[in-house]
């Protein structure tokens, strides 16, 4: 298994950017790739940017140019630049690893922007 541990979050006004940071333990040598997705209140969650080990990004359409994903192999630690922030991207961000045999998920960031 992975343990990831999010942090960063916090409440930001509309237009405001954060970084979030997801620090990686474990059996890291078996990740493929990483993740940061989002849920707002009542809703499904979304992905909102992916990386793989060779460092090929997938964003979400709404947060293309805005959001920019990053890793620190030597530290095992995954980000998320987020700027421009909306108060519809309000919501718990999580950090997802895919690794051989199945994923594993931190238990979240509180990421409040406010209009």
């Amino acid at each position: 298994q992975v343990q990831l541990v999010e942090s960063g979050g916090g409440l930001v006004q509309a237009g405001g950017s954060l970084r979030l940071s997801c620090s990686v333990s474990g059996r890291t040598f078996s990740i493929a790739a990483m993740g940061w997705y989002r849920q707002a209140p009542g809703k499904q969650r979304e992905l909102v940017a992916t990386i793989t080990n060779g460092g090929s990004t997938n964003y979400a359409a709404s947060v293309q140019g805005r959001f920019t994903i990053s890793r620190d192999n030597a530290r095992n630690i995954l980000y998320l630049q987020m700027n421009d922030l909306k108060p519809e991207e309000t919501g718990v961000y999580y950090c997802k690893a895919d690794r051989w045999g199945g994923s594993d998920w931190g238990q979240g960031t509180q990421v409040t922007v406010s209009s």
